[in-house]
């Protein structure tokens, strides 16, 4: 039985300009993927700790798929950018059967 996946990214953009660079890759390879993202920024509200600024989720059809996502050409390209553009952790986390 395939389970969902999860990919999250916690992200401080350091360099919007660049960051937007970034995004057009990473659009590109979600619809690439079929990834579908559930969060996309938007406001947040720190209850316990310390998080980035930006918070993004996106839904896979499995932690294969969202492996793929990562390592694909294309997002490849997004992540040299956004290397130089925002400081990010990066989790996949399995779903519910």
């Amino acid at each position: 039985m395939t389970v969902p996946a999860y990919m999250i990214f916690n992200v401080d953009v350091t360099n919007p300009e660049q960051y937007d660079q970034y995004r057009a890759f990473s659009s590109k390879a979600i619809e690439e993927h079929g990834a579908e993202p559930l969060v996309r920024g938007g406001a947040q509200t720190v209850l316990e700790g310390h998080v980035h600024p930006r918070t993004v989720i996106l839904k896979f059809a499995s932690v294969e798929k969202a492996q793929a996502f990562y390592d694909s050409e294309t997002y490849k390209k997004g992540r040299e950018l956004r290397k130089d553009a925002a400081i990010a952790n990066i989790v996949i986390v399995e779903g519910l059967a």
